[in-house]
């Protein structure tokens, strides 16, 4: 296991150092998920709706098509999805007013609600291992994540959030 209080390695792009960042993205990603699966799970929805639910809260508004690009997923996979979340009310869907072919997707209040109870625990997560990392480790994290992310998607990660 991967001693994560020594200090940094200046061979860091040796093949070992690379696994061991692996291994840490691997626990990290079980962890980060692990509360969120369990809400998830009582409800009968998976890790696709919890996506779906956590872009949707954070662009009220997003067209369906935006959602597409932004997940990566089949038409059908998302339908699939939409049509579950709306069903279940807590999801809407509202004709685009400038282009009445537009499905702009919202979430209910229930659908705010389990948003918040799911990303919860990984705010907690995160506001904890930043404050003990510190400023400066704060924001080599985030370019390292940022360097990890395809270059078309970078924008979209510094793009605000939209208002309802």
């Amino acid at each position: 296991m991967a001693d994560v209080n020594r200090e940094p390695n200046p061979l860091f792009l040796r093949d070992e150092e690379l696994r061991e960042a692996i291994e840490m993205l691997f626990f990290a990603y079980r962890d980060f998920t692990a509360r969120p699966d369990a809400i998830l799970a009582q409800h009968g929805f998976g890790r696709a709706h919890h996506r779906v639910i956590y872009f949707v809260g954070r662009h009220p508004g997003i067209t369906v098509k935006e959602l597409l690009a932004i997940l990566k997923i089949t038409k059908q996979s998302l339908a699939r999805v939409l049509r579950q979340l709306v069903t279940k009310g807590f999801v809407e869907q509202r004709q685009g007013v400038e282009d009445r072919r537009h499905r702009l997707l919202y979430l209910t209040e229930l659908g705010a609600d389990l948003e918040t109870k799911l990303t919860a625990d990984q705010r907690a997560r995160i506001a904890r291992a930043y404050r003990e990392a510190g400023a400066e480790a704060v924001a080599g994290y985030r370019r390292v994540l940022t360097g990890m992310v395809d270059n078309e998607d970078r924008a979209r990660i510094a793009q605000p959030r939209r208002g309802p």
